[in-house]
């Protein structure tokens, strides 16, 4: 056979054991090492086995990972969440579906302190699902909102997808940070319009909406005071990182400390939380450098097969459109992340579909953001995005149904943000043109 025959079968061996529900890190790497093992020889995918872990786990670069999401740990546990949420609706109180417009809303706020979507989704949920509960709001819209808002976490930085992007292409991770600020703000004003447009024509989703809460009552000024500590800390971090005041990893590992810092003035440190988030965050980054390891092994496999060499030199033979080319690819990535994790789907594809990407003449940093974008909205698609099961876990007295029907107004939404920032290039690489990266 073909070493790209070899290619294809290594592919599709590697998706069957993903349907076989094998852990994707391990799947990568058996097949990488197999593959590789065929093509070059048993010797040298030995001293790749060797060698491979070794690079990923000794990458001074990686080391902005765990720092990151030990950001987001520490900010779950200063109970920010909740000044958020109060925040937010005395700001939102006055529209109808108040509660849920600041569900999204303090989802956007958490989502500035944390890379993660589930980390944010679930965050999120906890404080605000009981309050809609308790004013009769409609499950379907109650956890969909929260479902779709916890997608900001992987879109507006510290954004650890945009991160790994820019590390597996080596693009500035400054960069990839800045390209994700305008599509994150589009896709905030687009969930909050949804929302808008559902009770608009939906008034008894929320007719309940006049009931008690236990949200305390704040003015205008008295809420953005509240809001102040996650935006300074959001700024003070991201924006020294903007005006090259930290380098990335430096950028980090300040915020984890200052987070650090206002969790212990907060008194969000006791009853051993610090070490809770010390665990959660050592678990975490385990897992997805399992991930990166196995990707690394295979992506030596996919250079072995010339892979991606040949799908490049056959769509240069058959003269396809490079917006044909973006649309296979996005529609691949759609249908592949109603079954796959969002990060590991970075992982997986990102080093088959650079090159392709490249060669049509896309721009890598424009790229980047459309595949988040596309990544992002697998989290929330049917049948397992894994922010609906999320949202599970924080109430499981709802039925799985009902939140999948509570987003699809949601997946709408975010084909329709998905369509703009595909014909408006000019949304993602404004911020990076203007700051000169």
């Amino acid at each position: 056979m073909t070493p790209f025959i070899i290619g294809l079968v290594g592919i599709s061996s590697l998706l069957l054991l993903i349907a076989l529900r094998c852990p994707i890190g391990l799947a990568m790497g058996i097949v990488g090492f197999s593959g590789f093992t065929y093509l070059v020889g048993f010797k040298p995918a030995l001293s790749l086995l060797e060698t491979g872990p070794y690079e990923v786990a000794s990458n001074y670069s990686f080391t902005i990972i765990p720092l990151f999401m030990l950001m987001g740990n520490l900010a779950a546990r200063a109970n920010i969440s909740r000044d958020l949420f109060e925040a937010s609706y005395a700001l939102t109180k006055r529209w109808r579906g108040g509660l849920a417009l600041a569900a999204v809303t303090t989802s956007a706020g958490f989502s500035a302190v944390s890379g993660s979507s589930l980390a944010t989704a679930a965050t999120v949920a906890r404080v605000s699902l009981p309050e809609m509960t308790k004013l009769g709001y409609d499950q379907g819209l109650s956890t969909g909102s929260l479902a779709a808002g916890g997608t900001l976490g992987i879109m507006i930085p510290p954004s650890i997808a945009l991160l790994l992007y820019a590390l597996i292409t080596e693009q500035s991770v400054t960069t990839m940070f800045l390209a994700g600020v305008l599509p994150g703000i589009l896709a905030y004003s687009i969930y909050l319009l949804t929302i808008v447009i559902l009770v608009w024509r939906r008034p008894d989703l929320v007719e309940n909406g006049d009931g008690q809460n236990d949200l305390p009552s704040m003015s205008v000024w008295e809420a953005l005071r509240k809001l102040a500590p996650v935006f300074g800390l959001f700024v003070f971090v991201i924006g020294g990182l903007y005006v090259r005041l930290f380098t990335p990893t430096e950028a980090a590992g300040v915020g984890a400390f200052a987070t650090l810092v206002l969790a212990y003035l907060r008194g969000g440190l006791g009853n051993g939380a610090f070490f809770g988030a010390l665990k959660e965050t050592l678990e975490t980054s385990i897992s997805l450098f399992i991930i990166i390891i196995g990707a690394e092994i295979f992506g030596f496999f996919l250079s072995a097969s010339e892979l991606t060499f040949s799908i490049v030199s056959n769509m240069e033979s058959l003269s396809a459109s490079p917006m044909v080319v973006l649309m296979i690819i996005l529609v691949f990535y759609i249908v592949m992340g109603c079954f796959l994790e969002s990060l590991a789907m970075i992982l997986l594809t990102v080093p088959i579909f650079y090159p392709v990407i490249i060669a049509a003449g896309f721009d890598p940093v424009w790229f980047g953001v459309i595949a988040v974008v596309t990544v992002e909205l697998g989290l929330i698609t049917p049948p397992v995005g894994m922010n609906i099961f999320v949202i599970k876990s924080v109430a499981p007295e709802i039925p799985v149904g009902v939140i999948m029907k509570g987003v699809l107004p949601f997946v709408v939404a975010d084909i329709f943000r998905l369509a703009i920032l595909v014909l408006i290039p000019a949304i993602t690489l404004f911020l990076p043109q203007y700051f000169g990266f």
